[in-house]
């Protein structure tokens, strides 16, 4: 296989961008660092392109691997002809590959090979040959009679010969190939229950679906209710047209040898085809719901990371409780802990006016201006007493946030808390966690394994290494595009940077304690383990906010110094320039004078000249400040207050295959199914909405017995 040819038809890309693509791959770069710091090589191919092109060289590399140990076991049994040579370099799927090594795979003992055992084959190709003189067979049969053998009558032997038969049938690649083609084109999958109370499997109790029809997400579900033995799950098929495929590849006349070969293909079917192919085609529907389910939890994730940060804000972090109470934590603008506290403004303690004297301190002593409350267990009461805390006090600039606490318990009972606080117990650094998810989300949700994070649908039942590679990639991704600090980022966050691994993360930040702050870039050749390539690939990604090189706090990689220093001397800028941001105009006055020919004169291309510039006119610019703020509350709702046609501003919490859920402050999140999100037809809500999306919504139906709220995004006539 041509894998660059075939890399560059499936991306729709240029042959020389995928040329590039793999060499720098191969030389070991990472996919931020290609897609930022090599965009000339590249023609600006941007990380998704490069991940999806990554993950389709490891999987066609992989198929090359295989197709080849395929072929040297054929040769090696000296069976390989010109026919399977030429049918396996036409195998696109590890799939096609294995059906062409079906009949020489080593076998268990089967009906077959105890049949062959017994002397049978001779019998089996007479049949299976087909001649039309051929007639009594069963006295032909009778030849291959032999007691020690086991074969003791006709009848015996007849049958063995039939299996082997059976077994040539089922071996063969290209019936198989056409059935399952038919199959998944005309069949169905059935879903049946398993017993009288199905609970939330109630809606396939007795359901039929096309196969190249049913969406992903129900393909999970009926998988899930067969795992917790619910549902029973089969696959339907026409048989007469997979015995009308078997017929025209085998059957050669309507004689007697033929009519015992359709005998043969009629089992080989029920006993070996389909049973197979059932397994297969569950396999590939499982497959690609999953693929497309991990695109979904790995976009979602994406958004969810890159929320715009609450800066420079106070904040009370509240992780809600009933029992043990609620724990409280105040933090800083820049994530100090200020301070602590519990406090009991729920049943069964009710101690309001304590909890509202303490919070009140905590607001006026600190400056706070901000809450964030965490969504578990009684944050409805917690949320329901801020805001008539906040009403109380008329407290003007201080309003309060509902965040997701998914992930916050993996966090707080986490070495890496251990060793932030050690002198916090598990819920006192889950209100801090909280408190920090309002103010950095990046920073903070990047000390969790991405799949705790909770953004999906049926992640736990996602294959782990494919769900984990593609949520890893995701977070490594968001922290490039954003870059770290490289004085005050955590081992987390760090580790996360292009080139860095976890030992590297642990020296960097070992050296800053020992050495004190790092004042360059440079400055990190110096740190254990941290040799010239990663140097090259983490460099441009951290920055050095009031270090000696102003180029340092920005996304101006090392090896562009020269030429981003040349570009302020042609214009007549100096550093203080840069620091103060009084670079304002500089992409207008170089797109004046000609990009082309200053990138010429300067010795890089265009697009490193053009990200020079932008990097110049708004040093470490964050991309997230570009998003709507999160959007804060100062007062609170209950579903019973919703009525239908109500209109009310939300946030997309959520983005799955059949609709999204939005926070819309009630505690319960309402559902917006895909049809009522927008006028035109969508395929998938990820069209239109994005974790994080600000919208205006109108109530459909509220159930308030089971907690459900049905939503639109169609603005009522």
């Amino acid at each position: 296989m041509d894998i660059i040819a075939k890399l560059t038809q499936e991306l729709r890309i240029r042959q020389s961008q995928t040329e590039a693509a793999v060499k720098l791959l191969d030389e070991g770069n990472t996919v931020p660092f290609i897609a930022r710091y090599r965009k000339e090589m590249t023609g600006s191919l941007d990380d998704e392109v490069l991940r999806n092109l990554s993950e389709r060289l490891a999987y066609l590399r992989s198929l090359d691997e295989q197709r080849e140990k395929v072929r040297a076991s054929i040769t090696e049994q000296e069976k390989m002809t010109d026919e399977i040579s030429a049918a396996l370099d036409a195998a696109e799927t590890l799939t096609e590959i294995e059906d062409i090594y079906r009949p020489f795979r080593p076998k268990r003992r089967t009906r077959a090979s105890v049949a062959k055992e017994k002397g049978l084959e001779p019998l089996a190709l007479l049949i299976y040959a087909q001649d039309e003189k051929t007639t009594g067979v069963l006295k032909i049969a009778e030849q291959y009679t032999n007691e020690e053998k086991g074969v003791a009558s006709a009848e015996d032997a007849l049958q063995g010969a039939l299996d082997i038969i059976a077994e040539t049938i089922s071996d063969d690649a290209e019936g198989r190939k056409r059935i399952r083609y038919v199959c998944m084109q005309n069949g169905s999958i059935r879903s049946a229950g398993a017993k009288d109370d199905l609970g939330v499997y109630g809606m396939y109790a007795d359901k039929v679906e096309k196969l190249n029809k049913v969406p992903g997400h129900r393909v999970l579900a009926m998988n899930r209710g067969e795992k917790e033995e619910f549902l029973k799950i089969s696959v339907e098929f026409d048989r007469n047209m997979a015995m009308r495929i078997l017929a025209s590849i085998h059957v050669k006349n309507n004689g007697e040898t033929g009519q015992l070969v359709l005998r043969a293909a009629d089992d080989a079917y029920d006993r070996l085809i389909f049973p197979s192919i059932e397994r297969e085609i569950r396999n590939e529907l499982t497959d690609k719901a999953s693929t497309d389910a991990i695109k979904v939890f790995a976009e979602n994730t994406r958004h969810l990371l890159m929320q715009p940060p609450v800066r420079n804000a106070v904040t009370i972090g509240l992780d809600p409780g009933y029992r043990t109470g609620c724990k409280v934590a105040v933090v800083d603008g820049t994530g100090k802990v200020l301070d602590t506290g519990v406090i009991y403004p729920v049943p069964p303690h009710n101690k309001i006016a304590e909890a509202k004297a303490k919070i009140k301190t905590f607001i006026q002593k600190y400056g706070v201006t901000c809450i964030a409350i965490g969504n578990g267990t009684a944050s409805h009461e917690t949320e329901t007493f801020t805001a008539e805390l906040l009403k109380e006090m008329n407290a003007k600039g201080v309003s309060y946030m509902v965040v997701s606490e998914a992930g916050a318990s993996v966090y707080s009972a986490s070495k890496l808390a251990q060793q932030e606080f050690p002198d916090f117990d598990v819920t006192q650094r889950s209100a801090v966690s909280i408190a920090r998810r309002l103010q950095d989300p990046l920073a903070e949700l990047v000390k969790i394994d991405p799949k705790a994070i909770g953004v999906g649908q049926y992640q736990h039942d996602m294959p782990e290494k494919q769900l984990g590679e593609a949520l890893d990639g995701v977070v490594e991704d968001c922290v490039n595009s954003v870059g770290a600090d490289l004085n005050t980022a955590s081992t987390p966050l760090l580790a996360r940077i292009a080139g860095i691994n976890s030992a590297i993360a642990k020296n960097i930040v070992a050296y800053r304690e020992e050495n004190g702050k790092f004042i360059s870039r440079a400055q990190l050749k110096k740190v254990p383990k941290l040799g010239p390539k990663a140097f090259e690939q983490c460099a441009g990604f951290l920055r050095v906010t009031d270090g000696r090189n102003v180029l340092d706090r920005t996304a101006v990689h090392p090896e562009s110094y020269d030429a981003a220093e040349a570009l302020l001397k042609h214009y007549s800028y100096t550093d203080s320039d840069v620091a103060q941001g009084r670079i304002s105009g500089l992409s207008e006055r170089v797109s004046t004078d000609g990009t082309s020919a200053l990138a010429a004169e300067l010795g890089i291309g265009e697009p490193t000249l053009i990200d020079i510039v932008k990097e110049l006119e708004r040093p470490a610019r964050d991309p997230r400040d570009e998003l709507p703020p999160p959007m804060l509350r100062t007062d609170v709702m209950g579903i019973e207050d919703l009525k239908p046609g109500m209109e009310l501003k939300g946030t997309v919490r959520n983005v799955i295959d059949f609709g999204a859920f939005v926070d819309i402050g009630v505690h319960q999140d309402g559902l917006v199914h895909v049809t009522q999100i927008s006028e035109r037809y969508i395929k998938h809500p990820s069209e239109v909405l994005k974790v994080g999306d600000i919208v205006t919504v109108w109530v459909l139906a509220v159930d308030t017995q089971k907690g459900r709220i049905s939503l639109t995004m169609k603005k009522p006539k």
